[in-house]
């Protein structure tokens, strides 16, 4: 028994220094570039944004990892079961971009309060980087936030994310979402709308809420990332 409990513990150890190794992996590569005290608070940042996940995950009963960072890719928690209906993976979903954006307004009420460039940099960077994680196409919070209003909507995520390519940065890593993407948009395409009604069906009530709460989080975020980006620019002039 005593080897079994030392065999169960060092595997829960190891996942933690794990998951710590990579969230040192990923200080370290923004610390080479943005310097070790804005890379600090945006791994805190992206470590919020993943334990919003982390604990509703848990508060469902779901068996789930710790978060995993991976540098200038992000972070993700490992569900190691799926949820059992679209209601629970948007719960799960949008709790990630709540718990985020509550971390970057405590950064934007400090940079005001203490006049701190680089809290409100954190700030813009904490806003803009959950309201990205808005679009409404999976892997991203949004595909799995829509999926339970109507997995139609992940249609709209791809000029998203086209115009986000041409007009914002034509990153890898919005090919890499788009490549990820393909296969849940083939089946809603191919099945045209007929998907599992077991698992996305929800009240209408329920799907009202979590558009509510979606358009809500959304809009917040764009006008904070607007207000902070201007006050950001007018500071540089």
């Amino acid at each position: 028994m005593k080897a079994l409990a030392a065999l169960l513990l060092a595997g829960k150890l190891g996942k933690v220094l794990f998951s710590g190794g990579s969230m040192l992996l990923s200080l370290a590569a923004y610390a080479w570039l943005y310097g070790w005290r804005y890379a600090a608070g945006f791994v805190a940042l992206i470590f919020a944004h993943e334990m919003g996940h982390f604990i509703a995950a848990r508060s469902r009963g779901l068996n789930v990892g710790l978060p995993t960072f991976i540098p200038f890719v992000g972070a993700w928690i490992e569900l190691k079961e799926q949820p059992m209906n679209a209601e629970t993976e948007a719960f799960v979903g949008i709790a990630g971009p709540m718990l985020g954006t509550a971390a970057a307004f405590v950064c934007y009420l400090a940079a005001q309060e203490l006049g701190s460039r680089l809290l409100m940099a954190l700030a813009y960077a904490g806003f803009v980087l959950n309201l990205f994680n808005l679009v409404p196409l999976s892997p991203l919070d949004g595909g799995r936030i829509v999926s339970v209003i109507s997995p139609r909507i992940w249609f709209l995520g791809i000029p998203i994310l086209v115009g986000l390519f041409f007009f914002w940065s034509p990153s890898p890593l919005l090919i890499l979402i788009a490549v990820l993407a393909l296969p849940q948009l083939w089946n809603a395409f191919a099945s045209k709308g007929a998907l599992d009604a077991r698992y996305y069906g929800a009240p209408a009530s329920v799907r009202m809420s979590y558009a509510a709460q979606y358009l809500v989080l959304a809009g917040f975020l764009a006008v904070m990332a607007f207000d902070v980006h201007e006050g950001l620019s007018r500071a540089s002039r």
